[in-house]
């Protein structure tokens, strides 16, 4: 097992009960180490404790042990927020239930976890003490969930969490994910255009720009690099028409009006959309745009931090070319980092970067929060199309019309 897998790469399975129903024993039975301390005081949990484990033949996990649903007092009500946040965050979920059985906590639990649409397995810990009643059991099938019987404390029963927890996770998060490589055939041209402006690294490519490249080595293909300036002049040097054309999405117009309509045009952006995320839900994001009224508030995220240059495509173009799109007047908040705002709910429209520094399973995260809170997403390449006017033909290539 490895520490060293990034945090977007990880599968989040949250443990949720009421106090002293055995999260933190499961926890550490299902980890083979004592991550979370144990006691017979309820409450003993008082933030959420995340461990890295290796789920085989899955991949990385992280398991986050949470406070007691039915905590109570002014500390309590913080721990349940904490709890929920992580819910929030959660791609399966687990009801640690106790020897008490399945009680209204467990109920409301289980509704609570069934709204924000994340698959869920029922543990009925300590059956050492107690098993399910008949009544608990029926429950579980009414409700579609899927019922093991453990026991954190003997061992009795982890090996079969684990294989349910696995067969719970969402398709999703089990498909390989296609950049470009199902876009060409071996032999064929790639153009791929890569405007220098301040914000390009010095030396060097940016990181979906050589990923891209890379992916179209890999098809055994072959890519062509020019600045925007000089792709013109490139495509008339060709003997053959390109068999797709690849711009970066600040330049996208200018592209468009270069490239023959009979030559497959995307972004770099627009693939990473596919790629890192859910494409039809970041088009059918881009188009909120058409709503926004005057005051509304735009969230800008970015999933890293970096230093804004003067041009830069979230803080500047971006908010102007939606200003002068819209023709309404419009708030921005940029947001950078992991998580997004607790108050979610108050923006219009959130803008994600290209997410080139995620996983897929964490911007997949980040949508269905979105979707989950009512709040349309799109992201920086597939809102600029839209801006400028040429989506459709940019999400052509991609199957999409």
């Amino acid at each position: 097992m490895s520490d060293t897998a990034p945090r977007g790469v990880r599968l989040v399975i949250a443990l949720a009960g009421r106090r002293n129903a055995g999260k933190s024993s499961l926890i550490n039975a299902l980890c083979g180490q004592d991550i979370a301390i144990v006691s017979e005081h309820p409450g003993t949990t008082t933030d959420p404790v995340a461990k890295h484990y290796e789920l085989l033949p899955f991949g990385p996990v992280t398991f986050y042990d949470t406070a007691g649903l039915d905590d109570e007092g002014e500390l309590g009500t913080l721990r349940i927020e904490a709890t929920r946040k992580v819910l929030w965050r959660a791609d399966v979920a687990v009801i640690v239930v106790g020897s008490e059985g399945i009680t209204n906590a467990e109920r409301d639990i289980a509704s609570r976890i069934r709204e924000l649409d994340i698959p869920c397995v029922v543990a009925f810990n300590k059956r050492d003490l107690r098993g399910p009643s008949e009544a608990d059991a029926a429950w579980c099938a009414q409700n579609g969930l899927t019922a093991v019987e453990v026991s954190a404390r003997e061992g009795l029963g982890v090996d079969a969490l684990k294989t349910a927890l696995i067969d719970a996770i969402p398709a999703e998060m089990r498909e390989e994910p296609m950049l470009c490589a199902d876009l060409v055939t071996p032999g064929q041209w790639v153009t791929c255009v890569v405007p220098i402006d301040l914000s390009a690294p010095k030396g060097r490519l940016i990181l979906p720009q050589v990923q891209v490249l890379r992916d179209i080595l890999d098809a055994d293909a072959t890519g062509i690099v020019v600045k925007e300036h000089d792709l013109a002049a490139s495509l008339d040097n060709m003997k053959d028409a390109p068999a797709l054309v690849i711009t970066d999405s600040q330049v996208v117009d200018a592209v468009a009006a270069t490239v023959p309509e009979s030559v497959p045009l995307t972004t770099f952006s627009t693939l990473f959309a596919r790629y890192k995320g859910d494409l039809a839900s970041l088009v059918a994001g881009a188009q909120a745009i058409d709503a926004l009224k005057d005051g509304d508030t735009v969230l800008v995220a970015e999933a890293c931090s970096h230093h804004a240059m003067d041009d830069d495509i979230g803080r500047v173009k971006i908010p102007a070319w939606m200003k002068r799109y819209t023709g309404k007047d419009l708030h921005f908040e940029i947001y950078a980092g992991h998580d997004f705002p607790e108050d979610l709910e108050r923006f219009a429209l959130c803008i994600h970067c290209g997410a080139c520094m995620l996983n897929r399973r964490e911007m997949l995260r980040r949508i269905r929060e979105c979707q989950r809170r009512g709040v349309p997403v799109t992201n920086y390449g597939v809102a600029i199309s839209k801006l400028q006017g040429v989506l459709a033909r940019i999400i052509r290539p991609l199957g999409m019309e």
